[in-house]
This record gives structure tokens, sequence and C-alpha cells, in this order.
């Protein structure tokens, strides 16, 4: 039997090829405008192209097009994630690759001793702005797709019955655990989003806004919150509680894959995360998973922040 073609392996930018990239300041900035405005340099406020250079401020341009009440002066950084931060460029640059080659994400603490800053407060603020620029708008997924909730958080003697808290109807959120919803194309992209409740409405909610029409086989487990999609897709369940798996094509593997990643990274990097921030969290994750085919994933951030 012919051996299944495996894909070829994805190599991000290692330590090495970093320096090199990024040995300078003006290294980082001139990377960050290609980055930002390709065709060339734009207003901020209005698009416009008819900008030019301050002679005398490195990095700020002018907008001619922008002088109702007085000229509009910016730089490369007005309106990203980087505006207003007494940090240099590089030291950003650093803590994003940093966060953009650990698969299991990695803690404000370990950014803090490994960058020196001179407080915790200060790695913390900047991996949650890094996390708000990973947030992506997903087309809808097609092809085989995968739905599954799970929950974090919460004590252990907490735990709730089964994976949903119980006959309650609650889905886990009375033992203190944050309810997640994802779904995931085969071979193709994930969208995961922090929801109030696991009932039958959130689900279809969810599923309507992240899910195709089109879908060849949209697979769920045998939870009744999944019993509407009936209607609107070619729908088909495993039960995991009759011992079932994998039967044919129908499966929550995948999903239950980019789970495993997920929680691994909570327990193991974050160890604790609030209900108010996990949105940031499953984004962080949510974009390494959609880039892992993607050799720049670093040009890819960067172009969002």
């Amino acid at each position: 039997m012919a051996r299944a073609k495996q894909p070829p392996q994805i190599h991000q930018m290692s330590i090495a090829q970093f320096e090199a990239i990024f040995p300078n300041e003006d290294a980082c900035c001139a990377y960050f405008i290609g980055k930002r405005w390709p065709e060339g340099i734009r207003c901020p406020r209005c698009g416009s192209e008819r900008t030019y250079d301050l002679k005398t401020r490195k990095w700020h341009w002018e907008c001619p097009d922008c002088r109702q009440g007085g000229a509009y002066r910016f730089s490369h950084l007005t309106g990203t994630i980087f505006e207003n931060t007494n940090k240099p460029l590089r030291d950003w640059f650093r803590v994003i690759h940093l966060m953009l080659t650990s698969k299991k994400g990695i803690s404000a603490r370990q950014v803090w001793h490994y960058m020196g800053f001179g407080s915790l407060k200060t790695a913390w603020y900047m991996c949650h702005r890094v996390r708000v620029a990973l947030m992506e708008d997903i087309d809808k997924l097609g092809g085989i797709v995968e739905v599954d909730e799970t929950f974090v958080g919460g004590l252990a003697k907490n735990r709730h019955w089964d994976k949903r808290g119980g006959g309650g109807g609650t889905g886990g959120v009375g033992s203190g655990k944050t309810p997640i919803v994802g779904a995931v194309s085969r071979k193709g992209n994930v969208v995961a989003r922090v929801v109030a409740n696991v009932n039958s409405a959130t689900l279809t909610a969810f599923v309507r806004e992240a899910v195709s029409h089109k879908v060849s086989l949209l697979c769920t487990d045998q939870y009744p919150g999944y019993n509407p999609l009936d209607m609107d897709y070619p729908h088909a369940t495993i039960d995991h509680a009759r011992g079932q798996y994998v039967v044919g094509a129908i499966h929550t593997q995948t999903i239950e894959g980019f789970w495993s990643i997920f929680k691994r990274g909570v327990i193991g990097a974050f160890h604790k995360i609030s209900r108010k921030y996990m949105p940031l969290y499953v984004a962080e994750f949510h974009f390494r998973y959609n880039n892992r085919g993607n050799a720049d994933i670093f040009g890819t951030a960067i172009k969002g922040c």
C-alpha cells in the first residue's frame, strides 16, 4: 500500500534569521512600512497618496489634503498597535516573533524575563495588543466541516458530569468554566468564538455565521443543541457515548485536535485565563492554526498590526 503523501514542512523564521533581517530599528521601520503600505505611503486619515516626507523628522510624513484646521502629520506607527509606545519597534517585533513561534503560546511572564522589561505589566500589555491585531475575519467554511464546543477553566472539584456541565443546561458556566464553540474545515481554517452558553440558539447562530450552506457534510457529536442544524445543513453525528469516534467520513477529531492544542497552551503556558480576556487568547491560537502552512506568518501578523 502506498504511504499517504505528507504535506511539506513549513519552516518559520529562526532567531538567527530574525537577527539578520532586523539588525536595528531602521530595518524594522522599513520592513513595517513595506507591509503596511506596499504600494506607497498613504495618509491614514484620508487615504491620500500625495504625502511627502518631513525633512526634519525621520519616518514622518505630511498630508497636503488634510490641511483643514492645520497640516496633518503622521508617522509609520499612526493608527497601529504600536502608536504612542515607548518601546522600540524592534522590541515589538521580538515579542511577536516569540508569540508566533510558540505553538502552545508564551506567557507574559516568560516574555518579561526573556526581554528584560522593567515590569511584568509592560509585557502583559504588549502581548494583549498583539493578540488584538491577530484577530482575523475568516470566510465561511466549506467542504467537510466539524463543529464542537469545549469548556475552559473552573476548579477540578466543580467539573461537570460530562463535557456539557451536567443536566442543568448551563454549559459548564455554573462551574466557573468558559464555553467556546468552534468549527473547522478539514485541512482548512478554524473559526472559534467564546459564547455565553451552548444552547441550541447560540450554537445555530454560530454555525450560520461561520459555515457556508454549500458544505458537503457537517459533523458534530450527539449533543441535542445541534439538532436544529438538520434543517439547514447535511448534518451527521457521531455518538461518543456509544464508543463511536470515526464512522467513515463522520468524526470531530480535527476540531478536537485544535481544542487539545489550545488547552495544552492554557495549562502549560498560561495556567489560568480569565473569561474577560479569553477571546484574545482564542484569537492567538486561531491565528497560528490558520497560518500553520504560511511560511511568512510573521509578515502576515505585522501587516495586521
